[in-house]
């Protein structure tokens, strides 16, 4: 038996999905259920069992799940450090993240990790960021990168970035003339916003909250690029990471307001499991990105919270991504 194939089980039983399973280690769907198959016949029983809900383990392939996940645990230990010995920095990596800082934070610093290390694979999840935490604490992911780092006692935070906060609107709103304003000048007008669970939802609703503003929602969504479409059809205004419009900017299709108080800001952080030890491509992975971000800047309105948040492709083949959010 493959300790591949049982790290292929583990994932199967932890995500209850094939497809899943086999785009974390990097293999077709078929291939997934051919390992299944070759465990089932290896030990003359049924493994796992099929439902609408999802994949779950037979009371036999719990046994084997229990015990596999240990074995794969100290495998994938051993591997690290006979990989430290080496010279070449290889294997795969897990990052769980929110849209907003995959789809615009993380690009330049992927692509400059894939050219320095040709022999990483590396895996992101697009999820909120309660879901980011679970997965480390469950050892499905082996880093995530977050808003609002949240105080955890089983959590390592690594400080990231800082991203200047903004308003957005239309074109032909009547604040686009303005390049900047105070908040209090956003009294009585309507906004799309984050869901009301998400870190820098609260953020936003906080610094116009201490500036006297009470905002009403038109239109609530989990991800940022649902809310830059709202806006640009006119359906209300929105406080964003600058970095996520900097495209529609340039385009025409939004107009970016900074703000007279600001600048307002959303620290990011790096995030992995307390005494979990990280393989050498996680931790080149993180040397990349601390050495590459903006050290750390004072905030206004935008302290850190426990809140979940949720916020292309990559340009090289070696990325790949997976979908968790709406």
């Amino acid at each position: 038996m493959h300790i591949e194939t049982l790290k292929v089980f583990c994932d199967i039983i932890e995500s209850g999905s094939f497809s899943y399973a086999a785009s974390q280690n990097f293999v077709t769907q078929s291939a997934v259920s051919q390992q299944v198959r070759s465990l089932e016949e290896k030990y003359d029983c049924r493994l796992i069992e099929r439902g609408r809900a999802g994949v779950k383990p037979t009371a036999a392939g719990q046994i084997l799940y229990s015990s596999s996940k240990e074995i794969v645990r100290r495998f994938m230990e051993l591997e690290n450090r006979l990989r430290e010995l080496g010279s070449v920095i290889a294997g795969s990596i897990r990052v769980g993240t929110v849209y907003s800082v995959g789809l615009h934070e993380l690009p330049p610093y992927l692509t400059e990790f894939l050219r320095a290390y040709p022999s990483v694979n590396v895996h992101l999840e697009y999820q909120r960021a309660n879901k980011v935490y679970e997965d480390l604490v469950e050892g499905k992911i082996d880093l995530g990168v977050v808003a609002y780092p949240a105080k955890r006692s089983q959590i390592v935070t690594i400080p990231f970035r800082h991203d200047e906060l903004v308003l957005i609107v239309p074109p032909d709103h009547a604040l686009a003339k303005h390049n900047r304003i105070s908040v209090s000048q956003l009294n009585g007008q309507t906004f799309v916003g984050y869901e009301r669970d998400i870190s820098t939802r609260k953020a936003c609703d906080r610094i116009l909250r201490d500036h006297g503003v009470r905002p009403h929602y038109a239109m609530e969504f989990d991800n940022i690029e649902t809310i830059k479409r709202a806006v640009e059809i006119g359906l209300g205004c929105a406080i964003v990471p600058k970095l996520t419009v900097e495209h529609e900017t340039a385009r025409g299709s939004l107009k970016t307001i900074e703000f007279q108080e600001g600048p307002f800001t959303r620290p990011l952080a790096i995030v992995h499991k307390r005494g979990r030890e990280l393989s050498p491509a996680a931790r080149k992975f993180v040397e990349v990105l601390t050495a590459g971000g903006q050290s750390p800047a004072p905030t206004r309105g935008g302290r850190g919270e426990r809140a979940g948040g949720a916020e292309g492709k990559s340009e090289s083949s070696r990325v790949e991504h997976a979908e968790k959010t709406a």
